[in-house]
């Protein structure tokens, strides 16, 4: 981990710096001014600021914008004496992480950096792994209940609202980020699956649509299962499922970055498609 010290005062800088290099950390640079600052970014490219509030010339909002213009995902942790309501209020609207207040205390510094570094490594180790998950756990239910494995033929991210097969079916997700799974397949499709699960002709499309909600369901579970056990804190739950159907349906779009693959199963093809959000942070 990569910081720069942002304050004006020398002895604060020596301060902040002992407490994070006798913890591990790489502190790459330090800066006063809203220049400086600007410089030292560029150049040292940091993982995290921390950030002064009252700086000669500017204040420490203005150079948290200067760092995010310059790189969003830099975190900018707040370290000043001033500390109340209105200036807590601005801190967060600028996109500032976490804000500790003067005199430092060298255990809440250093459990505060981590904390805000390990929701950043942990969005980074959910949207790496994600999506090979869910296709798995889509292959594996396959495997179980039907004895067939689908092949994916095809993936792409999908952010754009899509006409539907003819039955889609919805899974929120929730946990330390929010997203969603969707599975849509035609109804002849559906039909051919729900057979293959029961082992019969489905009685109606009442007991099609329960069978597939399910289906769904056991895919999310089994899949969110897994990312959970890949790493607990992640704490991803499912919620019911939601089923949309008929002639004419037009999923809008996600509002989150999604992947799709389509799956060609032994019942005809099948959309997959996952998607997961960093919503907002939670203040440290």
């Amino acid at each position: 981990m990569r910081i720069v010290i942002v304050d004006d005062s020398s002895f604060s800088i020596a301060f902040i710096r002992e407490i994070l290099e006798k913890n591990g950390f790489d502190v790459v640079g330090e800066a006063g001014t809203l220049e400086e600052v600007k410089a030292v970014v560029k150049e040292k490219k940091p993982n995290l600021v921390t950030m002064d509030m009252t700086l000669p010339g500017t204040d420490g909002l203005e150079c948290t914008r200067a760092i995010h213009d310059i790189d969003k995902n830099i975190k900018v942790v707040v370290v000043s004496s001033m500390m109340d309501d209105e200036i807590v209020k601005k801190a967060k609207k600028n996109k500032v992480s976490a804000y500790i207040q003067k005199p430092v205390d060298a255990d809440e510094l250093v459990t505060v950096i981590n904390r805000v570094m390990a929701s950043d490594e942990l969005y980074h180790f959910l949207d790496e792994n994600y999506f090979i998950v869910f296709k798995e756990a889509l292959m594996d239910s396959f495997n179980k209940m039907t004895k067939t494995i689908p092949a994916y033929k095809q993936e792409y991210c999908s952010n754009n609202e899509f006409e539907s097969d003819g039955i889609t079916i919805i899974i929120g997700i929730s946990g330390k980020f929010s997203g969603r799974m969707l599975l849509d397949l035609s109804k002849e499709t559906a039909k051919q699956l729900t057979a293959a699960i029961f082992r019969r002709e489905p009685k109606n499309d009442d007991e099609m649509m329960a069978v597939l909600g399910e289906f769904a369901n056991i895919v999310s579970g089994n899949a969110c299962s897994m990312l959970n056990k890949k790493n607990k804190a992640l704490g991803l739950r499912v919620a019911p499922p939601s089923i949309l159907h008929g002639d004419s349906v037009l999923i809008s779009a996600p509002g989150l970055n999604t992947t799709a693959a389509i799956a060609e199963t032994g019942f005809g093809e099948l959309l997959l498609n996952v998607g997961f959000q960093r919503g907002e942070e939670k203040w440290i």
